[in-house]
């Protein structure tokens, strides 16, 4: 996968729970799961916004490209 989540390693560090942190942001636990997971095809830039503002942090702490092209298969 060319995108990796680090949204676990940010939650760790605030000491912020994922259930915490959906309540703030206003997502479902499941959505927030498929997103952790690496699993998500796509995230809106509000949420991001939101998930962010919450954690104090910005996009590239949680979303960072490992440096390779996503194989069309996979998309």
């Amino acid at each position: 996968m060319a995108i990796k989540i680090y949204l676990d390693d940010i939650l760790r560090a605030r000491g912020m729970t994922a259930r915490e942190l959906c309540a703030k942001v206003g997502v479902t636990e499941a959505n927030l799961s498929v997103l952790r997971s690496g699993k998500a095809k796509g995230v809106r830039f509000s949420t991001l916004d939101r998930i962010c503002y919450h954690l104090d942090c910005d996009v590239g702490d949680i979303l960072r490209s490992d440096g390779k092209l996503e194989d069309d298969d996979e998309i």
